[in-house]
């Protein structure tokens, strides 16, 4: 039933302290903030944190209460043994499938362990549950072997390697028992407990993990172990990156980049470009980014996400174990796609050792951002004009006499849909239908037209067979080839005539102008014979104000074999067209 009592009580306050905080296990906001030196004032600053409020347990409580903080993440009725993690039913049986171990040996200790025993031998934050028969092969033998991995076991030289998944565990266990109790127990860098640079490196090989901050936050706190709360806390689990400067030697001389040119205070920028998708589509995959580690000591390094950028290496818990080295995290994006513009965000890494080797090193190490973009586009819209949607283009040439190519200019648009943002246009195909051997274009497939852009070309009218003429142009248009591009059509027309005669062109040269309105007014008012087009386009036997309207009326029409320049009417023809406005004034006063 007190088994039932402690479990249901855990559980209910770890549901409580994930709704309540960002991370469950973390230290209450302001814990450790008279934690500002290095070194020895460090260690003595932590050692006042840990001690300051502290409920001293008993070694017989541990009994009962580890259930509370070694409960197995995978089955709630057991609890995980140390050495070799395995799961063991969490009910106390008289030591028979699980007893206590003192991580520092009771042995170098003072005094003799009983279960009414407080101090560094009841401690929580230092006992373990353990396999009495591995618990026994253990003894009192220093912790060592540098180069140790894989399982627990005694190693060469007399020393024991407490297995890959504690070894860190073990090191912040001994830190703490060294600095909580600091006047009582043998100096940890003596070695008869374990090797110092072995324990240095397990804290930064071994990173806290979620069932090591999990036992910490619980035997301190009183909502998930109501019974036997210490309300104290391992500093060394919630903030590892204080080992070097208590127990390594101070200076740091670690510097961290995300490019191979950091600046001088150790600060460095990347860019990673995730490309460019039309809206509605899904976020490309994350891309691999490197953290670039120099210096010989190790550090501790924390990454933010910040924006819509997205990491899949965070928090406070990562390190580098010394030397140069590198680490790689994929970092991407999330969010929607439904609106045009840039999506964007960033992953900051940030180096947490809290002493320093010189400038840009260690706490002097300025941050290192990667920025993530990803260009989302609106999709692009061709046109034949520019400012408006119009998918139609009909070119007529009119009415031509026989004679040479006729070329008459058009343009397509992309419609930028998005400032900045709207995706490129390729012509992709070119269908031809109808009279294309006699009107036809300078067309020719293209790609990457920018929005807002335009591309020109011209059609062209082959004037040199008699006959009416109609061609259809079908554009088969695109985005650009990316994640969500679509298609799209566009429709050009050209049609035309080229006849025998020409209407208004009186001199025959093909082309209606001046000399033709010369020869209209010169025979003004005359009579001519019948049946004679070229004399009297009009074909009423008379020269006058009906000719006058066919010649204005296909004005400029025809290739016109002088210069492009419009040429003046002469003397004559003005001096004729007001003697017959005068003329048709006072017809009309009669």
């Amino acid at each position: 039933m007190r088994f039932r009592h402690y479990l249901c009580a855990y559980l209910s306050a770890l549901v409580l302290s994930t709704a309540c905080m960002a991370d469950a296990f973390d230290a209450p906001v302001g814990f450790y903030s008279s934690a500002t030196g290095q070194g020895a004032t460090l260690k003595s600053q932590l050692g006042t944190i840990m001690t300051t409020g502290q409920i001293l347990r008993t070694y017989g409580n541990f009994r009962d209460a580890s259930v509370l903080f070694d409960t197995d993440p995978n089955n709630s009725n057991n609890i995980l043994l140390v050495y070799n993690r395995a799961s063991n039913s969490g009910t106390w049986d008289q030591g028979n499938t699980w007893n206590r171990e003192h991580v520092w040996p009771q042995s170098l200790q003072p005094g003799s362990a009983s279960n009414n025993s407080t101090g560094n031998l009841g401690d929580h934050h230092a006992l373990r549950p353990a396999n009495p028969g591995i618990n026994s092969s253990r003894g009192n033998k220093p912790f060592g072997n540098l180069n140790s991995s894989g399982v627990f076991g005694a190693q060469t030289g007399g020393t024991y390697y407490p297995g890959d998944a504690d070894a860190g565990d073990i090191a912040r266990a001994l830190f703490y028992s060294d600095t909580r109790y600091d006047s009582t127990l043998p100096n940890l860098s003596g070695g008869t407990i374990g090797d110092i640079n072995t324990l240095i490196h397990w804290n930064y090989a071994d990173v806290p993990d979620d069932f090591e901050r999990r036992r910490n936050h619980n035997i301190y706190s009183s909502a998930a172990n109501p019974s036997f709360f210490t309300n104290n806390r391992n500093a060394y689990i919630d903030h590892p990156e204080y080992v070097w400067s208590v127990f390594g030697g101070g200076n740091n001389d670690s510097t961290l980049a995300v490019s191979i040119s950091p600046n001088p205070d150790g600060s460095s920028a990347a860019t990673v470009d995730l490309g460019r998708v039309i809206t509605g589509s899904a976020i490309p995959a994350a891309q691999s980014a490197s953290i670039i580690k120099s210096g010989a000591d190790p550090t501790y390094y924390e990454v933010t996400a910040a924006g819509s950028a997205s990491s899949t290496v965070n928090g406070r818990f990562n390190a580098f174990v010394g030397g140069v080295g590198f680490d790689s995290l994929n970092v991407g994006l999330t969010g929607s796609t439904a609106t045009a513009g840039l999506l964007t965000g960033t992953v900051t890494v940030d180096n947490i050792d809290v002493s320093t080797g010189g400038v840009g090193q260690g706490s002097a190490d300025g941050n290192d951002v990667i920025t993530v973009n990803l260009d989302v586009l609106d999709h692009s819209n061709a046109s034949f004009v520019t400012g408006l949607d119009q998918d139609l283009l009909t070119i007529d040439f009119g009415t031509l006499a026989v004679g040479g190519t006729v070329n008459s200019a058009f343009s397509l648009f992309n419609l930028e849909q998005a400032l900045g943002f709207t995706a490129d246009l390729d012509l992709d195909s070119i269908i031809g239908s109808g009279d294309t051997g006699t009107l036809g274009s300078n067309l020719a497939g293209f790609a990457g037209l920018a929005g807002g852009g335009s591309n020109g070309f011209s059609a062209s009218f082959d004037t040199s067979s008699l006959g009416s003429f109609s061609a259809t142009y079908t554009l088969n248009l695109s985005d650009e080839d990316i994640a969500g591009a679509t298609s799209q059509v566009l429709t050009l027309q050209l049609i035309g005539e080229v006849s025998a005669v020409l209407a208004g062109d009186l001199d025959g040269d093909g082309f209606v102008g001046i000399s033709d309105l010369n020869l209209v007014l010169g025979s003004w008012n005359q009579t001519v014979p019948p049946g004679n087009p070229l004399a009297d386009p009009s074909g009423d036997n008379f020269i006058g104000i009906a000719d006058l309207n066919v010649v204005l009326g296909n004005w400029n029409a025809g290739v016109n074999p002088a210069p492009a320049v419009v040429p003046e009417p002469t003397s004559l023809a003005l001096v004729s067209i007001a003697g017959i406005a005068l003329s048709l004034r006072r017809q009309r006063r009669a």
